[in-house]
């Protein structure tokens, strides 16, 4: 009997994506939670399952295709169509998300919403005509647009049955449209113009930004211009925990691990955070809240020929420093191979980005919203310092942390950088209060 096999929700937030990898062709045979395809998100590559027993018969897209929740994908000669196992029905298409969504949120909007009719400002395009209905615009008109915060609904489509074309919305930004639309505090990148000629003064090419690209920019767009950040910055003399790292990786290699300097930094984090518990907090300001986590969990930035993926050790304070090196490195392993789930990579609560395996002096990490904090850590060096009697040479850790300043204040995260160093220059401590 056939049956056909549609998109289902990827993750909350997650409504849109594009065909990574089909892995089964016409004529295969299926089992229930086997694998059919891959699906990359702008948070990671999903795995989507045939939900049932059966031979393929058709396959409906194929890689780098844009789809949906909803979008069919696969027809099946199934061996069992009960109720209970039948595909969920494609959600009706409906118009882009209304201007008070965010960039980040547009991008992955329900798609059952439908965007109210606003008056338009002064000398600006009221909605097109038929607004509320579905938006005639190709998948690339849409990219281009949520890039740049517009709300299609409100183009005014220049082609065939009012099609809307990436000239149109360049139009409709360049007449000011775009940031009379934006609320206050919206993504900033809202209102930019289009990007003009490069190709004036010299040869130029494009390529796609993939999804994490994509999402690393709407994200950090909303993160720099909506949280007020500062950057403390200290350095801790880590001659004796190098020694120790050193002494004991044989150790934790043989379980398979790494006992690498993040691994460290992890545990002392999760000390400081448990001492200092508004680094692990968010600001709630509509409700003017502040919401403390009571779990520790740590996102550890990992850099990827995607882009950089940041996965979620949880409940920190709870592990061991084995433990942590051995699920660090199998995060890191699955983010650099594209297998991270949306579960890994959410939950946050304070984050970690460590540059030192490639270089620099310093940096000045962007807070991850909604969390309040990041850890910077640049290349650590050796350098002769004053031990009382003489000049030593002694290895030092540079590391920076960035703050929401609003919900910090300056002087705490002076005292929870201090902390991280001095727990890192006595790593006894870590003994004395894990």
């Amino acid at each position: 009997m056939p049956a056909e096999l549609r998109l289902p929700k990827l993750a909350e937030g997650d409504a849109t994506g594009s065909v990574a990898k089909v892995l089964v062709a016409p004529g295969d045979a299926v089992t229930q939670d086997q694998s059919v395809l891959e699906v990359e998100t702008e948070k990671a590559v999903v795995e989507v399952p045939a939900g049932r027993s059966g031979r393929v018969t058709a396959v409906h897209v194929a890689p780098g295709d844009p789809v949906r929740e909803g979008s069919l994908v696969l027809t099946l000669d199934a061996e069992d169509a009960a109720p209970d196992q039948a595909a969920p029905p494609a959600p009706p298409v409906a118009a882009d998300p209304p201007p008070q969504t965010s960039a980040a949120e547009a991008s992955a909007a329900e798609p059952a919403q439908v965007a109210p009719a606003v008056p338009a400002p002064a000398g600006v395009a009221a909605p097109r005509p038929g607004a509320g209905l579905p938006v005639a615009a190709a998948p690339s008109v849409r990219r281009f647009a949520r890039e740049l915060g517009v709300d299609l609904a409100r183009v005014p489509g220049s082609g065939p049955a009012g099609r809307i074309s990436i000239a149109d919305v360049k139009a409709f930004v360049r007449s000011g449209a775009a940031a009379a639309q934006a609320p206050a505090g919206a993504y900033a990148g809202a209102a930019l113009p289009a990007l003009p000629d490069l190709a004036r003064f010299g040869p130029v090419h494009r390529q796609p930004a993939s999804a994490v690209r994509r999402a690393t920019a709407q994200h950090l767009g909303q993160s720099w211009p909506n949280v007020p950040q500062v950057t403390q910055f200290d350095e801790a003399d880590i001659t004796e925990l190098e020694e120790l790292r050193r002494r004991h990786g044989p150790a934790a290699a043989a379980q398979g691990g790494k006992l690498t300097v993040t691994a460290l930094l992890l545990k002392v984090t999760a000390l400081a955070l448990r001492r200092f518990p508004q680094f692990n907090a968010s600001l709630d300001l509509p409700q003017s809240e502040v919401v403390l986590r009571d779990y520790v969990h740590v996102g550890v930035a990992v850099d990827t020929d995607r882009g950089l993926l940041v996965p979620v050790v949880r409940d920190v304070d709870r592990k061991s420093v084995l433990a942590l090196a051995l699920e660090l490195g199998e995060l890191a392993e699955r983010a650099r191979a594209g297998r991270l789930t949306l579960d890994d990579m959410q939950g946050g609560g304070f984050s970690i980005s460590n540059l030192g395996g490639i270089g620099g002096t310093g940096f000045t990490p962007i807070v991850n919203w909604p969390e309040s904090a990041i850890l910077g850590v640049a290349r650590q060096k050796v350098e002769a310092r004053w031990d009382g009697e003489g000049l030593r040479p002694r290895t030092v850790l540079p590391l920076a942390l960035s703050y929401d300043h609003r919900l910090i204040d300056g002087a705490d995260a002076a005292r929870f950088l201090r902390y991280v160093c001095d727990v890192l220059e006595s790593p006894f401590t870590l003994a004395l209060e894990a």
